[in-house]
């Protein structure tokens, strides 16, 4: 059986927040890390249950077949699908948030 090919991509706005990044930003760094952990393996995130799916992502990306989050450092999340291709996989980071926003996003209550 063949690997299958695995590529990351970007939302717009998580390219735009990734590209204003400096060089030696320590987040930068993490999601650099993250995102290479996610072409070997995008599976490595936590899958979210449909029922707690933001309601914008589905206006904003349409269908969407699945939606995970992975931790980057102590206080981010990558929120993202995996998208099938004839060649294989596109991983799409759709959003970086820190942890507060990420709470925000998803309804979660903060201490």
């Amino acid at each position: 059986m063949a690997k299958k090919n695995i590529s990351i991509s970007g939302s717009v706005e998580f390219t735009r927040f990734y590209k204003s990044l400096g060089k030696t930003n320590p987040i930068k760094n993490q999601l650099d890390e993250a995102m290479d952990l996610l072409k070997k393996d995008p599976t490595i995130g936590n899958r979210i249950q449909t029922n707690l799916w933001p309601k914008k992502y589905m206006r904003k990306y349409g269908i969407i077949n699945n939606l995970y989050r992975y931790r980057v450092g102590s206080n981010w999340r990558v929120i993202y699908t995996i998208l099938g291709k004839p060649d294989g996989l596109v991983c799409v980071i759709l959003e970086a948030l820190d942890h507060k926003n990420y709470d925000v996003l998803f309804a979660y209550k903060t201490s």
